[in-house]
């Protein structure tokens, strides 16, 4: 997982990935991640600040808690210490919280990164029927 320039540790890593692995997510999980990447893969071309959409993926769910209504700030608060920590621009750490807080999919976002960002989280909407019913039994599963 990188932050431009900046590497953060294992420890960080692992931390993160222990998050999607925890026992109460079906769907919020590592597999999400994956599927989330793979998507902005495709479509990287429309990507004003890659790297700073990548960083929102991670933490995007990192804090997962079906009866939370606080999951996404606290995941953005989270990603907001780490880019601190690395040294980058506050400027960064700015559009990283608006990019997580925009997966609360309470309003539309505006255009941009927000909206690609957006587009790849909520992928899953447009997948073959199998992988979608797949989706839907796990997200019955969470809550």
């Amino acid at each position: 997982m990188g932050l431009g320039s900046a590497q953060p540790g294992e420890q960080l890593f692992a931390e993160v990935m222990r998050r999607y692995a925890e026992p109460h997510r079906s769907y919020h999980t590592t597999r999400h991640l994956d599927e989330c990447f793979a998507k902005l893969d495709e479509a990287r071309q429309h990507a004003d600040r890659l790297y700073e959409i990548e960083l929102a993926l991670w933490f995007h769910d990192a804090v997962y808690d079906v009866r939370g209504s606080d999951n996404e700030e606290r995941s953005a608060s989270w990603a907001q210490a780490v880019v601190l920590a690395a040294g980058l621009d506050t400027s960064v750490e700015g559009r990283v919280r608006d990019l997580i807080l925009a997966t609360r999919h309470d309003v539309s976002p505006p255009a941009g990164d927000a909206a690609l960002l957006v587009d790849v989280d909520l992928a899953i909407l447009g997948s073959p029927v199998e992988r979608f019913d797949e989706y839907e039994h796990q997200v019955r599963q969470e809550y």
